[in-house]
């Protein structure tokens, strides 16, 4: 039986009783009531899209999770890599379908540029170069693998800002998705998978059959306004994700992966000599840091003085039994500032948070913001370090000695940890102006030197877990000094703990 709905039932019969029904009247005036009530609409319209705006009350409001509300940028052309002979068997080399695609799309970039739908399947490829104003979108299965065989892997002259291939003298391997110069350049997708095959890469470097140093999975140099969003990476031969001298970078909603053993120097994410970047809702598990900012090594950073400024970090989960959860350094030496991490959690890890220079760099590290990091299981939580002695080479001017200032944390947590501070300024590089507050910290430890300190200048306000050393002047929660500090420079560092 079908049911069928009288007017008195009728959904809007609710704002029908108001209207006259006599129908001369309604006759009269139809076009009138038409215009009162698009009018009506459009105004809801309006106000909903401006209280959204607001972060106001909505009326019709429903919370999606923020996966869902970012959408890939238009563009006014799409193409999919099977238009360009693509065969996603993860046996063909679709090297010549990618760059196909890429001349196709360049050729539009004064009409808003084009769109590259990478379908389902196993796309098998030598690295190869985006162009600006492009999207590059990964569908749900769709996996873009790096051919693990070094000769399709091109050289390229070593960073300007280091003047060394990183880990041999002389070029070093290009990535495999690579660009340079670009300006408008999105990589996104339904999740799909950027896989640098790093297996066989991480075995010849750990028996030194390499000459060249390994090449990045993703490396963005010279660019500005990119959007990497919904994809995971996974796998890199070296450092997974490189923006280098770039402006206004987004990365968001990102899943990196590499073994956490076995896998070394795959860096999750590594602004270098970066401005005005946001990183955030990631998850990170690799064999390294799982963030390193970075600015240039030794004097040839000093020369190339382009520092890593304004960048913004939260929202993330990390594990690293390598390295640090989130790092700064070691190679500052064009100058790392105005940072801040929050909503930051670390897992069964090796260090939390990390600060690495030494004598030699150069540089600075200032206006650091460390807030709501949540430590779980950590060896270290907190650490700067000032003797990271590795250098490019033997020319380093050693009366070059990095500042590290204006560096605070607020609202640490956690439990399991078996060091949770250790500042080890130096005579030469002492930390000042460092502030601490807010801190409880479960440790798995009772020896006597937990919080450890070395040549540091600062406060600690209020009361915080375990007890601070004493190199630190004490204040209350209103912000009234009680002790001051006479041993900022006594050296409780212990190593071996």
């Amino acid at each position: 039986m079908v049911e069928t709905l009288t007017p008195t039932s009728s959904p809007s019969s609710w704002w029908c009783r108001w209207i006259p029904t006599n129908t001369t009247f309604f006759s009269l005036h139809k076009p009138l009531l038409l215009a009162l009530w698009l009018a009506f609409l459009f105004t809801v319209f309006y106000w909903q899209r401006d209280a959204a705006t607001a972060g106001g009350l909505l009326l019709f409001r429903r919370d999606f999770p923020s996966r869902m509300l970012i959408l890939p940028k238009l563009r006014p052309v799409a193409f999919n890599l099977k238009d360009f002979g693509g065969v996603g068997d993860g046996i063909t080399l679709n090297t010549a379908a990618f760059e196909s695609a890429m001349l196709a799309i360049s050729k539009l970039r004064k009409k808003g540029g084009g769109q590259l739908n990478v379908p389902p399947g196993y796309w098998l490829t030598a690295p190869f170069n985006l162009t600006s104003h492009m999207t590059l979108f990964l569908a749900e299965g769709a996996v873009i693998l790096g051919i693990d065989d070094e000769k399709y892997w091109p050289l390229m002259p070593p960073l300007p800002s280091y003047g060394y291939g990183r880990e041999h003298p002389g070029p070093r391997f290009g990535s495999l998705i690579h660009g340079q110069n670009l300006k408008d350049v999105v990589v996104t997708g339904y999740n799909g998978t950027i896989d640098g095959q790093g297996q066989t890469w991480w075995k010849k470097y750990r028996q030194k059959l390499l000459n060249n140093t390994r090449g990045p999975l993703v490396q963005i140099m010279w660019s500005t306004d990119i959007l990497i969003s919904n994809i995971t990476l996974r796998d890199s031969p070296f450092w997974t994700l490189h923006p280098y001298d770039c402006k206004n970078v987004t990365i968001r909603n990102v899943t990196i992966l590499a073994p956490i053993f076995e896998a070394p120097n795959t860096d999750g994410i590594d602004p270098d000599s970066c401005e005005d970047m946001v990183i955030e809702n990631c998850y990170i598990s690799v064999g390294d840091d799982g963030i390193a900012i970075k600015s240039g090594w030794d004097q040839y950073g000093i020369a190339y003085a382009r520092p890593s400024t304004n960048i913004r970090i939260r929202n993330l989960v990390v594990r690293t039994m390598v390295s640090a959860g989130v790092s700064i350094g070691s190679e500052m030496s064009g100058g790392v500032s105005n940072v801040t991490v929050e909503n930051l959690h670390v897992w069964n890890s090796r260090r939390a948070i990390r600060i690495k220079t030494a004598p030699g760099r150069g540089g600075y590290v200032r206006h650091i913001t460390y807030q709501n990091v949540t430590l779980d299981n950590v060896r270290v939580g907190i650490i700067v370090k000032t003797d990271y002695n590795e250098y490019a080479d033997d020319e380093y001017d050693r009366n070059a000695i990095p500042i590290l200032e204006d560096i605070s944390y607020t609202s640490i947590h956690g439990e399991g940890v078996r060091v949770p501070v250790r500042i080890h300024g130096s005579d030469e590089i002492p930390v000042r102006n460092i502030t601490f507050r807010d801190i409880s910290i479960g440790i798995t430890h009772k020896k006597q030197h937990i919080f450890q300190c070395s040549y540091v200048q600062g406060r600690v306000i209020g009361n915080i877990f375990p007890a601070p050393c004493e190199n630190l002047d004490l204040y209350d929660e209103q912000g009234q000094l009680i002790k001051r500090s006479v041993s900022q420079n006594m050296s409780v560092i212990d190593y071996d703990f």
